[in-house]
């Protein structure tokens, strides 16, 4: 998909689109550590988010189940492919480097860690659709901490 200097078409590049109309890892964890479910009162999307940890508390596996824009979907898609096998600080980090990004930090677009999560910087420009981006990245940072200090998986 060509760009031509809009905007909103840049937003929607193809590996976003591809992500959102085929995504990865969806589909709930039984075995899950962590279960996180929200919601963007603002406009409906939903994701939730299941954390499964490993006993040197990596990622082991991430799944989520939801319903949305092509951002948000895309954003949780992507997340799940890129926080796989990562410790939970770095997992924090990265999501800490995901948020600043979408906001519109410039530094924190060329953060190499980010990898094809890149494609989401255009999100800066519709400070609207931040939120949407960021669903499922708060959905794992409530999921880290729910392993880390305990609670209801469900």
């Amino acid at each position: 998909m060509s760009s031509n200097g809009n905007p909103l078409e840049a937003l929607y590049r193809e590996v976003i689109l591809q992500h959102s109309q085929h995504p990865r890892n969806r589909g709930m964890l039984a075995d899950a550590g962590a279960a996180v479910r929200l919601n963007n009162p603002s406009c409906g999307d939903r994701i939730e988010l299941f954390l499964k940890v490993s006993p040197d508390q990596r990622v082991e596996e991430v799944r989520f189940e939801g319903r949305g824009c092509s951002i948000s979907q895309a954003s949780a898609s992507m997340m799940t492919e890129r926080v796989r096998g990562l410790s939970l600080d770095e997992a924090l980090g990265l999501a800490e480097r995901f948020r600043q990004m979408v906001r519109g930090d410039a530094e924190a677009a060329q953060d190499e860690r980010l990898g094809d999560l890149v494609a989401l910087q255009g999100v800066s420009r519709f400070p609207v659709r931040v939120k949407c981006a960021v669903l499922a990245w708060e959905a794992l940072e409530r999921s880290i901490d729910q392993v880390r200090h305990g609670g209801d998986p469900s």
